[in-house]
């Protein structure tokens, strides 16, 4: 058993699971967990100075992560990522692809997979994802499938993928800016792509033949693009058919089609649903039913799904549907629509809400404006194409839209080449990875593919924060001896195992968090652990860190456990147990074979 570490290293071990339990509260946004620990951090070494090595720990060592190369790095590529995205430079591709599921399903589906993973080794995840959505649940419903069935396979897909380089997610460059800070020979951008290739290739032989087979069908109720239930509700106003009628004769107007789930008359006063009821000027009657039926229902009654809006007017005719997905780090998200102003900011009109937490919902009153919202929610909105488009491009929120296609413009090339131009100088080695992505900007800018509000609206404050964060506990953990505590904890529980073992226990811990906890801040926590095991076991330390960064990309078994799967779970109308079902066999097939493979390419 060793030694406790002093009085500062358990308050950071302490700080470190109390940061850990932050990061799964929902509720409570990430960034302001992040900067919850950061202000801890700082002030406790503050008024209770450390000494390391005869020094002062200044706190304020605790704020370089702002300026830290990984993050640069970071913000750089998802910077260059919205550049691929706005340009519409992989628009070919999906047009390619869409046309390959129509000839050939099963083989389109493997080349889908493939295709995926590799674009995700080199570009952010999320605009493939997004890309790839309407384009896929269009192709299920073409072809009487499923689009449970096709979804989570692509999106998990998307996740091995990026484990294949360093710029494949920010958890690699985060691990390996920490490696290389601790005296670890640096990790070229292709250096682990070999058993990342090999592993990952099982893992998508079981995305493409077996893992479609154990989700559950998850039908979907729409007919043309997104398989989603709304809630909504219907205004009646004086001049709606409905007006005057009594609720027998609306739902008759209906041909007795729409399911009304109550009559709302006023503030605080619900009419009973009998047929003889009369239905009055500023009802509101709650139903629940897709967008295609929704707008219907608001034609033959004349109503409005938005107050604000008359129904009658003509601008209507020419205006679009769009779907909005609320994610962790959108404007939405614990927000109302009415407290975000969110119909005075984008010119769209919300019409309904579909919920994520059927449990834990609201009851929807008569107006969807107050209504709280939270992360996996979708909010059915009207608007003109320009409005949806604009939006879009913003990067406040997430626009599912089957009839929208992302635009192909003439920059489309030079965003590509560009991209291109950074990969190949940083595999290459000509220079650095941060130092490439920071001159992709500005060739981006220079070249017109992106602006400089594409570039703000491209980063993320959530992401930036935990990065922060989590090195700053890190830089914490290594300078009071607390991952060195862990570290010869690990060992002593495991001294009669063999390293291999040591290696594998290490990287499951880090699959089970990163389901549970945000993969950057497993990854920032579990790299200086990882350096102190290899170092008091006296061997090779690489694999120790390679173990750290393919368990904390395993994100495959909740709904939660990345940014992707969020959007999955709305677009295919998954349930949270669906993951499970088919990321806790994947996790498996990944730990084992990378438990396998990193011991024998490293000779421990």
């Amino acid at each position: 058993m060793p030694d406790l570490p002093n009085s500062h290293g358990i308050f950071v071990l302490f700080l470190t699971v109390f940061a850990l339990y932050l990061f799964t509260r929902d509720r409570l946004p990430l960034e302001a967990s992040a900067l919850t620990i950061l202000l801890l951090l700082i002030l406790a070494f503050q008024f209770f100075p450390f000494e390391v090595k005869g020094e002062i720990l200044s706190p304020t060592i605790f704020l370089s992560g702002f300026g830290h190369e990984a993050l640069i790095t970071i913000c750089a590529l998802m910077i260059l990522g919205k550049g691929i995205e706005t340009t519409g430079a992989l628009q070919p591709l999906a047009i390619l692809l869409a046309k390959a599921w129509m000839a050939r399903p099963l083989l389109a589906s493997f080349t889908t997979l493939i295709v995926s993973a590799i674009l995700s080794a080199f570009l952010n995840n999320t605009p493939i994802v997004v890309m790839l959505l309407p384009l896929l649940v269009g192709v299920a419903i073409k072809n009487k499938l499923s689009p449970s069935s096709i979804l989570m396979p692509i999106g998990l897909a998307t996740i091995v993928g990026g484990m294949a380089t360093t710029i494949g997610t920010s958890t690699n460059l985060l691990v390996v800016s920490i490696a290389a800070a601790e005296g670890v020979s640096e990790f070229q951008m292709f250096d682990f792509a070999y058993p990342a290739l090999i592993v990952g290739s099982i893992g998508m032989l079981y995305l493409w033949l077996i893992a479609p087979k154990l989700l559950p069908e998850r039908k979907a109720p729409l007919s043309d693009t997104t398989p989603r239930v709304f809630d909504a509700s219907l205004h009646i106003n004086s001049e709606s058919t409905a007006c005057g009628l009594t609720f027998s004769e609306v739902l008759a107007l209906t041909d007795n089609e729409m399911k009304v789930d109550r009559i709302d008359r006023g503030k605080d006063l619900s009419v009973t649903r009998l047929p003889s009821v009369t239905i009055r000027e500023g009802d509101c009657l709650i139903v629940k039913d897709t967008p295609k039926k929704l707008k219907l229902f608001e034609k033959q009654l004349g109503g409005t799904l938005n107050r604000e809006v008359d129904a009658s007017s003509s601008v209507q005719e020419t205006q679009h549907l769009a779907e909005i997905v609320v994610t962790r780090d959108s404007m939405l998200h614990r927000a109302s629509l009415l407290a975000t102003r969110f119909a005075q900011r984008t010119g769209l009109l919300p019409l309904a809400i579909h919920r994520a937490h059927d449990r834990e919902a609201g009851e929807i009153s008569d107006e969807i404006g107050p209504t709280s919202l939270r992360s996996g929610d979708v909010v059915l909105v009207q608007g003109t194409a320009s409005q949806l488009e604009k939006l879009k491009r913003s990067g406040n929120a997430l626009v599912l839209d089957g009839t929208m296609e992302l635009p192909y413009t003439h920059r489309a090339p030079r965003a590509m080449a560009i991209m291109a131009m950074v990969i190949l100088t940083a595999a290459l080695g000509l220079i650095p990875i941060s130092i490439a992505a920071v001159t992709g900007i500005g060739l981006m800018l220079m070249t017109r593919c992106i602006r400089w509000s594409d570039a703000s609206a491209a980063l993320s404050t959530q992401i930036i924060m935990i990065i922060v964060s989590s090195l700053a506990l890190g830089v914490a953990m290594t300078n009071t001896g607390g991952a060195l505590f862990i570290a010869q904890l690990i060992v002593a529980a495991t001294k009669n195992l063999p390293i291999p073992a040591i290696l594998s226990i290490l990287m499951l811990v880090m699959a089970i968090l990163t389901n549970v906890v945000s993969n950057n801040a497993t990854a920032v926590i579990g790299a200086p652990i990882a350096i102190q095991i290899a170092e008091q076991l006296e061997t090779s330390i690489e694999p120790f860190i390679l173990a750290v960064i393919f368990g904390a990309n395993m994100s495959f078994a909740t709904a939660f456990g990345y940014k992707t799967n969020l959007l999955l779970l709305s677009a295919g109308g998954y349930k949270a147990t669906d993951f499970l079902r088919a990321g806790i066999p994947l996790i498996l097939i990944m730990w084992a074979g990378f438990s396998l493979i990193l011991p024998l390419i490293y000779d421990i």
